[in-house]
C-alpha cells in the first residue's frame, strides 16, 4: 500500500494538531496503521496504532491521554489528533502499514513490523 502523511506544522506548546494519513492501494480493514515519529538525533519511535476493522487503538505512554487515533474507512484515511502538545513532541511524524495479523500478534510497536511507509510530516512545537 501507499501512504501519504500530512497535517504537520508549527504550533505553540499546549496547542493541537491533527495529522492525516491517506492510504491507497489497499483496504484499511486489512491493515494496522501506525504513527511513528523521529526527533532530531533520535531513533524513530512508535506513537500509536489503529486496527480499524475492530476499532482497537494502542498508544505509547508518551502520548497516551493527549492523542487520539481514528480512521475513516470510506476515505481510507487515518488521523492522529494531538492535544496539549509539548516541545518534546517535535519530530517528523510518519505513518506506516502492517498486515492486520501483526497487530493481533501484539508486535504493532516494532519498527521492523512495517514495510510500507509514508513520506513524513514535520511537527514543530515551539513558542
Amino acid at each position: 500500500v501507499q501512504l501519504q502523511a500530512s497535517g504537520g506544522g508549527l504550533v505553540q506548546p499546549g496547542g493541537s494538531l491533527r495529522l492525516s494519513c491517506a492510504v491507497s492501494g489497499g483496504t484499511l480493514a486489512y491493515y494496522g496503521i501506525s504513527w511513528f515519529r523521529q526527533a532530531p538525533g533520535k531513533e524513530r519511535e512508535w506513537v500509536s496504532c489503529l486496527s480499524s476493522n475492530e476499532g482497537r487503538t494502542y498508544y505509547a505512554e508518551t502520548v497516551k491521554g493527549r492523542s487520539t487515533i481514528s480512521g475513516d474507512n470510506a476515505k481510507n484515511t487515518v488521523y492522529l489528533q494531538m492535544n496539549s502538545l509539548k516541545p518534546e513532541d517535535t519530530a517528523v511524524y510518519y505513518c506506516a502499514a502492517t498486515p492486520i495479523g501483526v497487530v493481533y500478534s501484539g508486535l504493532y510497536y516494532r519498527l521492523s513490523s512495517y514495510g510500507d511507509w509514508g513520506q513524513g510530516t514535520l511537527v514543530t512545537v515551539s513558542s
